[in-house]
């Protein structure tokens, strides 16, 4: 009976594995398409700054967004104190970069 068990868990964890991949490599595979088209985007200057840097901008967050979730595995379960730690970190910077701002600019 345990082994019939053992072969059901093992089944599964593959199965699981499998699927972790696949979207690590799509999302490595979006994360390459981003950075390209960021640097056309940049190279043959074909948009205004206007428009460019805030698509830039969305384009590197969706992918510290996807570096966050998939490669560094905060959306599984144990790793509350890293997240908590990291979205901190974040936090802190956006702080500082705003209030730079404000005694720069003001």
């Amino acid at each position: 009976m345990s082994e019939i068990t053992n072969n059901k868990a093992d089944t599964f964890r593959r199965e699981k594995h499998k699927e972790e991949m696949k979207k690590q490599l799509i999302s490595f595979a979006l994360m390459i398409v981003f950075t390209l088209l960021a640097f056309t985007i940049v190279a043959t200057n074909s948009l205004e700054k206007m428009f460019a840097v805030p698509l830039l901008l969305i384009m590197a967050l969706v992918q510290v967004a996807f570096q966050f979730y998939f490669f560094m595995h905060l959306k599984e379960k144990g790793h509350e104190m890293p997240a908590v730690l990291m979205y901190g970190g974040v936090w802190a910077a956006l702080l500082t970069l705003a209030a730079l701002g404000v005694i720069t600019w003001w």
